[in-house]
């Protein structure tokens, strides 16, 4: 969809929250929990800042998966890159600041990584909080990547379960059913806070 000149709320606000799309449960279960499914997904929100506070900008919500994964005639494109594909077309004042929240079911690999690092740069009206499921760790160089975007200003966390309520209540298909996590979820979460905490700790690789 062409969300170019949207306004930051009022009616259109209203129509594209209930006319977005929703991941469906068992993609959200097997990507964001602890089944280690090879896909990333990204779900994201925009807010823009409004005197002391942040606030959302309800059309620009949605999630995005890496293009090709599943479909061999398509380009390969991960979903980060592809997040940064919509940015021109969004309607994000200069004159403003805005604050990007992905929840991310791998964090960035060193492939995307430089993309974002420029892409921080050339946008100060612009701050990325990234809250990933679990650490990206196939492609070597990731440590460096992780601790190049932090240097680049962005916010890295793992997300914990409250990060992962808000994904099941904003963008899945839950059908009013709550969120309830395995007990494995927890010690997942716990490994992976650790590991990215050693990583953005350790300024010698």
């Amino acid at each position: 969809m062409d969300i170019r000149g949207l306004s930051c709320g009022g009616s259109v606000s209203r129509a594209w929250t209930l006319l977005r799309p929703l991941m469906d449960v068992t993609t959200f279960v097997d990507n964001f929990g602890e089944y280690w499914a090879n896909q990333t997904y990204l779900c994201y929100e925009v807010e823009v800042r409004e005197g002391d506070a942040w606030a959302p900008v309800e059309e620009l919500q949605d999630f995005l998966r890496n293009q090709g994964a599943d479909t061999p005639w398509e380009p390969r494109r991960h979903a980060e890159l592809r997040f940064l594909d919509r940015i021109p077309f969004w309607p994000l004042d200069r004159g403003k600041q805005y604050r990007l929240t992905w929840y991310i079911s791998w964090s960035p690999c060193p492939d995307c990584v430089p993309k974002l690092v420029a892409f921080l740069g050339e946008n100060s009206h612009v701050s990325l909080r990234i809250f990933a499921a679990r650490v990206y760790t196939k492609i070597w160089g990731y440590e460096r990547g992780l601790r190049d975007l932090r240097d680049a200003g962005a916010q890295l966390a793992i997300m914990t379960l409250n990060e992962h309520q808000h994904c099941w209540e904003k963008f899945v298909d839950n059908q009013g059913q709550p969120f309830n996590p395995r007990p494995e979820l927890e010690v997942n979460i716990g490994a992976q806070s650790q590991k990215l905490e050693d990583i953005l700790g350790n300024r010698d690789n």
